[in-house]
């Protein structure tokens, strides 16, 4: 989930070409009004969006019982909100530009955690 297009897009081809199935949305009010978060297994989500952040949408969503694994992305170095983050169980925290391999790396081991999580091997 980024607001950016330039960003979106090739994120999105990326994820595909991994073998992942993928929805784009560009903010936190479209991924909730979706009704996505039922078959989501790993988010990805920019720390800035329209309307509420990465890490306000992971923390609606603890909040309402729905816990979806989330990997936030972030323009540069921010220690703050990088350790409330990690703090509220975010999966991966990753500061742009990253690497291809770095992210691919994340999405493998949240999905590998999740399936563990959910009593899958």
């Amino acid at each position: 989930m980024c607001d950016d297009q330039s960003v979106r897009e090739p994120l999105m081809n990326m994820i595909i070409s991994a073998g992942c199935v993928a929805e784009l949305f560009r903010s936190a009010d479209e991924f909730l009004s979706s009704k996505s978060d039922i078959s989501t297994s790993c988010l990805i989500a920019d720390m800035q969006l329209p309307s509420a952040t990465g890490l306000d949408l992971y923390e609606q969503l603890v909040a309402s019982g729905n816990v979806i694994p989330i990997i936030l992305l972030v323009a540069g170095p921010d220690d703050d909100n990088r350790a409330r983050a990690l703090q509220a169980g975010v999966s991966h925290f990753l500061c742009k530009p990253f690497d291809k391999g770095e992210l691919l790396a994340c999405i493998k081991s949240t999905l590998k955690d999740r399936k563990t999580i959910r009593g899958r091997p």
